[in-house]
């Protein structure tokens, strides 16, 4: 295969940005193979531009990498050739219209990000390029500006093919991957498993921030229990009209991931609805079940009463 990534800019240095980012910039520091830069905003522009990026990872002996370059702006950046988009949600439809005139034919865009929407609210505003759908899985946080801290298992990322451009073959970004020391599995198609991980993510994070309880009181707590359920039979009647290939018995599946967890878990959506903080991933979760429920014709009754619970404040 003829190598013809060269440049590779990671967007947003938060928890995934950060880890995967920083394994990037390590591994291909001062190497023609591949040009790694970051774009990041504010104290993490500065920290980073001045004493390089920080991932406090049992991985990781040498805890600092530097970037090729590091940008303030998205408009500063020449034309690119890979994307990782590594952005909050809310911050999505922004960074997209930034990128848009950016991006041409041949850009490959790599959102890793939560949600089962992020393809299509890429491709309203982005019509060109390659965008591959994955699903990531990663314990980390930023600790402080610049300093991102990784705990538990290895970051993994499931990568899959534009459903726009089936015939794009990502080996040559996997294999670039895959050598920086990131988990990565290429699929054919990746929806499955970022919809398994949605069913996880949504109905938990709705419902320990609804009632402010960690993952194990929802398991034992019958009430919650059947929120929880109901939620995801909502979401399996979305994936199933969209012709998403799930198990059928992804509601006992996810139960059963959720049990694995220790009991006093809380989730990152809980926490936040917890701190009072303005942006959430509330319409990520509940805001993307309604919008595919109005679409697709589906009632979608649970997930709309429990976003408006949580929009009115009711947490306990």
């Amino acid at each position: 295969m003829n190598k013809t990534i060269k440049k590779l800019t990671v967007i947003g240095l938060g928890g995934v940005g950060g880890y995967f980012g920083f394994k990037l910039a390590q591994r291909y520091s001062n190497s023609e193979e591949l040009n790694v830069s970051f774009v990041a905003r504010g104290e993490t522009y500065t920290t980073v531009k001045e004493k390089g990026l920080t991932l406090l990872s049992p991985e990781h002996e040498n805890p600092i990498a530097h970037p090729a370059a590091i940008y303030q702006q998205l408009t500063d950046i020449p034309t690119p050739e890979v994307l990782l988009i590594c952005v909050k949600e809310y911050d999505l439809e922004k960074v997209c219209l930034e990128l848009k005139d950016k991006v041409n034919a041949h850009t490959v865009m790599l959102p890793l990000m939560n949600g089962v929407d992020i393809y299509e609210r890429i491709r309203k505003v982005i019509t060109n390029g390659i965008v591959l759908p994955a699903c990531v899985y990663v314990a980390s946080h930023i600790k402080e500006k610049g300093i991102v801290e990784h705990k538990g298992n290895a970051g993994k990322i499931v990568l899959g093919n534009d459903p726009q451009n089936p015939a794009y073959d990502a080996q040559e970004l996997v294999d670039l991957m895959k050598s920086a020391g990131i988990d990565i599995q290429y699929k054919t198609d990746a929806f499955p498993d970022i919809w398994t991980k949605f069913f996880f993510i949504a109905s938990f994070g709705l419902v320990s921030a609804r009632y402010s309880r960690s993952i194990g009181q929802i398991i034992e707590t019958p009430e919650l229990q059947q929120r929880a359920s109901l939620i995801m039979e909502e979401i399996k009647a979305i994936a199933i009209k969209k012709n998403i290939q799930i198990p059928a018995e992804i509601i006992a599946n996810t139960f059963q991931k959720a049990a694995t967890f220790p009991y006093a878990t809380p989730t990152s959506l809980q926490l936040d609805v917890q701190a009072g903080k303005e942006y959430t991933e509330l319409e990520l979760f509940a805001g993307a079940i309604m919008d595919y429920g109005k679409s697709l014709g589906l009632p979608v009754l649970e997930s709309t009463r429990i976003y408006e619970e949580i929009k009115a404040g009711l947490i306990r």
